[in-house]
């Protein structure tokens, strides 16, 4: 069984910063991608900030320059600079596992936390 559990979520003035983290645990054989998906009200999952394996990291347009992914292991954190309102959203952490011996890999989604941008 492959957990993801974010943490970091909350309130913050525009302008601010917050950090996310997000730790895989599990039966782990091997993590190709990991990554960070948003989704506001009424709107679609959107991509954030993805690290591809042997890749660089890959950024939406709305956050780049503000928005700083990073991966240690089994962990993702999205550093969020500069927020703005419209960066309000539930933040889901995402991994692309191998879960057994077997050469396959599966897509593993956490809970979510929830950043608010408000004044």
């Amino acid at each position: 069984q492959v957990q993801l559990v974010e943490s970091g979520g909350g309130l913050v003035s525009p302008g601010g910063s917050l950090r996310l983290s997000c730790a895989a645990s599990g039966t782990i054989f091997g993590i190709n991608d990991m990554g960070w998906y948003r989704q506001a009200p009424g709107n679609q999952r959107d991509m954030v900030a993805a690290i591809i394996s042997g890749d660089r990291p890959r950024y939406a347009d709305s956050v780049k320059g503000r928005f700083t992914i990073s991966r240690d292991n089994n962990m993702v954190y999205l550093q969020m600079d500069s927020l703005k309102p419209e960066d309000t959203a539930v933040y889901y952490c995402y991994a692309n596992v191998q879960p057994t011996i077997a050469p396959r890999y599966y897509d593993y989604w956490g809970q979510g936390t929830q950043v608010t941008v408000s004044s």
